[in-house]
């Protein structure tokens, strides 16, 4: 099993129950099927990338063999090797996050994971199959390109994951701690503002782990409140579209909803 998987699955419990005890957003009802709907998403994207698996290991395989790629061209040293790729993967994945919410195919599969009304913890495995699919795809040429090896990828997704359960958590943060954190790192503050409805909003704070390709970038976008913060895209949040067989089904809908 992904070792990726295993911490997830551990991190997700104790984030959860967290939310529970510690909640920033008070008074909400109905977690556990909350949690199950994304939860049934995360099975079958996870299965997805589970069948693409073999085609990361092929495709740094296949660098590694041929001397192909940032690494190997630069004649790294294997730590800063590791330490360059785990960097520039995560700048990859900015740019991959942004493109999501820029380029119109995209979009259609990656709105699956903003029209869920409530984030929390559970938010942060709710991705359209499609959406996983691309991403596999992508992912290799990305790895090939940077001659990074599997190992490398086996940690970048397991800080991942932690930090992306972290940051869609309804976790009361303290406002210092939170303010700390993102100097380096994208808090739950600063994803909330990425998961609200307005689309200016919603297009900012694209960070995965590293919050500064925001700043860089001119992504980066703060609020002076975070508890009045609406999730969604304005459309296809009500209860009826929560059923995971809908939400499968929303990338073939027309781009027609409005986003304010």
């Amino acid at each position: 099993m992904d070792p990726s998987m295993l911490i997830g699955a551990a991190v997700l419990a104790v984030l959860f129950a967290l939310e529970g005890a510690i909640p920033f957003y008070r008074g909400r009802s109905g977690r556990y099927a909350h949690a199950a709907r994304n939860l049934s998403l995360a099975v079958a994207s996870g299965a997805v990338g589970a069948a693409m698996a073999p085609l990361i290991v092929l495709s740094t395989q296949w660098a590694a063999e041929r001397g192909f790629g940032l690494c190997q061209a630069l004649a790294l040293h294997p730590v800063v090797c590791a330490v360059t790729a785990f960097v520039l993967f995560d700048a990859w994945m900015y740019a991959w996050h942004r493109a999501n919410h820029e380029i119109p195919l995209l979009w259609r599969f990656h709105r699956v994971h903003h029209t869920d009304p409530a984030m929390d913890s559970t938010t942060a495995l709710r991705f359209h199959p499609g959406e996983i699919m691309l991403s596999t795809l992508l992912n290799c040429v990305v790895l090939a390109a940077l001659g990074a090896g599997i190992a490398v990828l086996a940690v970048y997704k397991s800080v991942m994951i932690v930090i992306i359960q972290f940051h869609h958590s309804n976790v009361r943060v303290p406002a210092a701690l939170d303010h700390r954190l993102r100097l380096l790192i994208v808090p739950p503050s600063m994803h909330r503002v990425h998961h609200s409805h307005l689309r200016a909003e919603t297009d900012s704070n694209y960070g995965t782990i590293f919050s500064f390709w925001d700043r860089l970038f001119g992504s980066y976008r703060t609020r002076r409140r975070y508890d009045d913060i609406r999730f969604g895209i304005g459309a296809y949040d009500s209860v009826d579209w929560q059923n995971p067989l809908r939400l499968l089904s929303l990338p073939f809908r027309a781009l027609s909803e409005t986003r304010p």
